[in-house]
């Protein structure tokens, strides 16, 4: 692996540390299991997005609109094979002029299976030398690990570090130095990635911006199907989505107020003790009831799943979700992104049968067969590097547990001891759905923070967040770190930051 380029040969001229290379003559490049595929020089111009594989998401990324513009810049696309059966496609784009000496490299939705172009836009836009990656496969069908172990290692954790490692070879050749700092910016499964970046391989990134991270994965999916399963037994659990507006304004009515402000957003949906039975239908069944077996369905989503002796597996959504949740839609089987953590990653079955689904068993399974594909929270080498972590989460996330996050920062911190916000921090965003979108304050600048953190030591004790409607932000309101929320002074409107300051519950010890 190369960490640090002190030399490089291609067409027969050295280029050193004191060196830069032409963006075209990269493409001679010789790097360890890499095919340099094209180098070239990309003129300013509009961002054009290239179309996704079939099946591939939209990526769960910064959250800020693809850049209209982009600067001059070299592009380099590469295959990267660390292992006979890896074929792991990237690109890197180098800012042709005004590079601010650092490399971003951005992360992947669901299982991948696509370049995260839109995201390193953004990076490039702001003067960053950015990189994404494909995982090793194309699209999102988790059929690609059947019979592939090699390729379920390259997107559980190889394919971003041998990304990595080559990136920082490409910009050491082409501006003749080093990246000063590295970030890591993801969300979901690219929350995921960062956070395996800085457990597995600390020294890959001098900061991570982890939102709404997809792990341990094996422990979500299990929750999924949990639920799925449960649900698919009877073609009435189904909620419309008339009746899932329905539970989200009672709860609303139920909740709204108790963070002292009546605003559509709950600041901590863990205190709404919400019952939706409340909901049951008296008489006929209408969009402004619940039957009985949708009134158990609700109570299904919000349950937690645990093991037969009652250890928790997974934490269940939180009311105030309801109207984003899918959970509850008309299918007539779990999907594939669920599916194939059990089919193909631990089973290795195509015919594996979901009907037979069994919590304990198959979540033992799958942390047995596919468990390398979580991570674990000790990040104390990371820590020791000067590493920074930012965590965030949205309160209204659909697909992935809020609660979740908030257990694996206090996971961290019985691991390293209590007090650990010198490096990690933790946002919770009230009405965000997942990584971005919502009635809540979604729109926030996680680079700025981390960067002034990690590069000047200013901790970001608050982010400032903003909703936007149209072109129009309509509302701002500070983001704090876990465990204080924003709290309403009084005074001053709702929709004014300046109307909130940052304080910690009762019963916090911070």
């Amino acid at each position: 692996m190369i960490r640090n380029l002190f030399a490089l040969t291609f067409s027969g001229v050295l280029c050193t540390a004191s060196g830069q290379t032409p963006c075209e003559n990269l493409k001679s490049l010789t790097l360890p299991n890499v095919t340099i595929t094209a180098a070239e020089s990309v003129a300013a111009g509009p961002y054009r997005a290239p179309q996704p594989p079939a099946g591939a998401p939209v990526p769960a990324g910064r959250g800020a609109a693809p850049a209209p513009m982009l600067p001059a810049h070299c592009r380099v696309a590469m295959v990267l094979a660390p292992s006979a059966d890896s074929h792991i496609e990237m690109e890197a784009w180098l800012p042709a002029a005004d590079w601010n000496g650092k490399f971003e490299a951005v992360g992947n939705g669901g299982w991948a299976g696509s370049i995260t172009f839109a995201a390193m836009a953004q990076a490039l836009k702001e003067g960053y030398a950015t990189a994404s990656n494909d995982t090793g496969h194309a699209g999102q069908d988790p059929v690609f690990g059947l019979n592939h172990p090699e390729k379920l290692v390259d997107f559980a954790y190889r394919a971003n570090h041998e990304m990595t490692v080559q990136s920082k070879a490409l910009i050491a050749a082409f501006y003749g130095n080093n990246p000063k700092l590295s970030y890591w910016n993801g969300c979901s499964t690219g929350g995921r990635q960062g956070l395996m970046e800085a457990q597995r391989y600390p020294a890959d990134f001098d900061a991570v911006v982890a939102g709404a991270p997809a792990n341990p994965q094996t422990h979500l999916h299990a929750w999924d199907m949990m639920v799925a399963t449960t649900v698919l037994k009877d073609d009435k659990h189904f909620l419309t989505p008339a009746k899932l507006a329905t539970v989200n304004k009672a709860v609303l009515a139920s909740c709204d107020k108790l963070d002292g402000v009546k605003d559509g957003l709950l600041n901590d949906p863990r205190k709404c003790h919400f019952d939706p039975s409340v909901l049951l239908c008296k008489d006929a069944d209408s969009d402004f009831c619940l039957t009985a077996a949708q009134v158990d369905a609700v109570k299904l989503v919000y349950s937690s799943a645990k093991k037969k002796n009652g250890e928790l597996i997974f934490p269940g959504k939180v009311p105030g979700s309801e109207l984003a949740w899918t959970q509850l839609n008309v299918v007539h089987e779990p999907i594939p992104l669920i599916l194939g953590t059990f089919k193909f990653a631990t089973y290795q079955d195509a015919n594996w049968d979901w009907h037979n689904f069994d919590l304990d068993r198959d979540t033992a399974a799958a942390d047995e067969k596919f468990g390398y594909v979580n991570v674990s929270p000790d990040l104390s080498a990371f820590k020791a590097r000067g590493g920074k972590l930012l965590l965030y989460h949205g309160w209204n996330d659909q697909a992935i547990s809020p609660e979740n996050t908030i257990n694996y920062y206090a996971s961290v911190l019985q691991k390293l001891g209590s007090k650990q916000d010198g490096w990690m921090k933790l946002y919770m965003v009230p009405g965000m759905t997942h990584c971005q979108g919502g009635p809540g304050p979604d729109q926030f600048n996680k680079m700025a923070a981390i960067e002034r953190w990690r590069e000047s030591g200013t901790a970001p004790e608050q982010i400032m967040a903003y909703h936007v409607a149209g072109n129009t932000v309509d509302m701002s309101r500070p983001l704090c770190a876990y465990p204080q929320v924003a709290t309403y002074k009084g005074t001053g409107s709702t929709n004014d930051a300046a109307s909130f300051t940052c304080k910690a519950p009762q019963g916090s010890d911070r």
